[in-house]
């Protein structure tokens, strides 16, 4: 069945592992990890967070690294030795997620204004889908506003390219700063959706709380529930959108009693 979490993220700049611990104390049992510098992908480090994840009966089911504003330049670029070097620097984040048992890994893509041939774009993409799946890692491309993946158009056109080896996370915010409309993006694309942020929207923001505005989240978590029963989906807000970590656990539980 659909799994409810939040992400680390909500928390920024907050290090990392003193976000882990405040959801661990606030009872939030499901998490994905956004990586902010080199040293939180190091072995000890790891270990430390999967230290407090077992203390506390967590799971992890995603990794987001600080590396998506570099992925244009170095791996979207005509200069093919960056690409190379990307792909081997993003094996240690899949090392990493391996000691985690997180299985999403999620990349933002390029930008309009990086290699406008999608051919390339996909072939660049599926060398890195290829080495993830060597870890047991799924490589996500995440709809982002201001990024290539913005457009459905596009992302069904990668789908069309990587066939069982496209997966999207889809994040319901930046669907709808795309004037895509979330939903459609969840019909159109189906099976493809392997992970999910998720927030509200409506007149006070685009980014809110659960309840706080007016997208039928019920009813999308039911059609989703019907095209990927074992996706995450995971609470992601900007820190101005909630005042500290007992919003975030009650909203996580607001979530986590729609999904059952």
């Amino acid at each position: 069945m659909l799994k409810a979490g939040v992400s680390t993220a909500c928390l920024y700049p907050k290090v990392i592992e003193e976000a882990l611990y405040d959801f661990a104390l606030a009872g939030i049992e499901h998490v994905e990890l956004f990586i902010n510098s080199h040293s939180e992908i190091k072995r000890n480090f790891v270990l430390s967070m999967k230290d407090i994840m077992k203390r506390f009966d967590m799971t992890c089911s995603s990794v987001h690294p600080y590396t998506s504003e570099m992925e244009p330049m170095m791996l979207f670029s005509p200069y093919e030795r960056r690409v190379n070097d990307m792909i081997e620097y993003y094996k240690s984040f899949f090392s990493a997620m391996q000691l985690l048992d997180a299985s999403v890994f999620v990349v933002h893509g390029n930008k309009p204004f990086g290699i406008p041939d999608n051919d390339l774009y996909f072939e660049r993409f599926q060398r890195l889908v290829e080495v993830g799946k060597s870890f047991g890692i799924y490589v996500t491309l995440e709809n982002v506003a201001r990024c290539t993946s913005s457009s459905l158009n596009f992302l069904k056109q990668f789908c069309n390219a990587l066939g069982n080896d496209a997966f999207i996370t889809l994040d319901i915010k930046q669907a709808v700063r795309s004037k895509e409309n979330p939903f459609t993006m969840l019909r159109e694309l189906g099976s493809h959706i392997a992970h999910v942020h998720i927030s509200d929207h409506g007149e006070y923001g685009d980014c809110l709380q659960i309840g706080k505005g007016h997208f039928a989240v019920k009813k999308f978590l039911k059609e989703l529930s019907d095209v990927n029963p074992d996706c995450s989906v995971i609470l992601e807000l900007y820190r101005s959108g909630f005042s500290d970590v007992p919003d975030l656990a009650n909203n996580y539980q607001i979530l986590s009693n729609m999904l059952r």
